[in-house]
């Protein structure tokens, strides 16, 4: 479990830094759009970089079979690499993913909740739902100053 937590706690981190690299990289090129298209073109090349080491290639076979709306996800992840890194710097990078760790705490209470896409079930309760309203109080309270 430990191991599960460092690696979010990493992925977490890296996600303004990515926001603030990609914010500066659109703004020196001109497009914050480019920017979004080198960036992906990145990703895939690490993904699939990975994919071979981990040796999964053959789980490509299975893509086909799998339910549409899975795909969604991907034009989730480009819109936020293409929102953020337009509105980053504009807005700040702070209160760019101020608003963003809104918006996943909102959306993780409510996949958690009904079990959303195959998630494990966990019902919002009065001790959860406050946990929640801290952490969004707390995340609010860092942009204050």
């Amino acid at each position: 479990m430990t191991e599960y937590a460092v690696i979010m706690l990493v992925a977490g981190i890296g996600i303004p830094v990515l926001a603030a690299l990609n914010a500066a990289l659109g703004k020196l090129i001109g497009s914050p759009f480019a920017a979004g298209v080198v960036l992906f073109s990145v990703a895939l090349t690490t993904a699939i970089g990975v994919m071979l080491v981990m040796s999964d290639a053959q789980a490509l076979t299975k893509v086909a079979d799998a339910p549409k709306h899975l795909f969604l996800a991907g034009a989730l992840v480009a819109f936020y690499v293409l929102s953020i890194t337009y509105v980053a710097p504009h807005f700040g990078i702070g209160n760019a993913v101020f608003f963003v760790l809104i918006g996943q705490l909102i959306s993780a209470a409510a996949i958690d909740h009904f079990g959303l896409f195959g998630a494990q079930i966990s019902p919002l309760t009065l001790m959860r739902a406050g946990g929640i309203t801290i952490m969004a109080f707390g995340v609010f309270v860092t942009q204050l100053a």
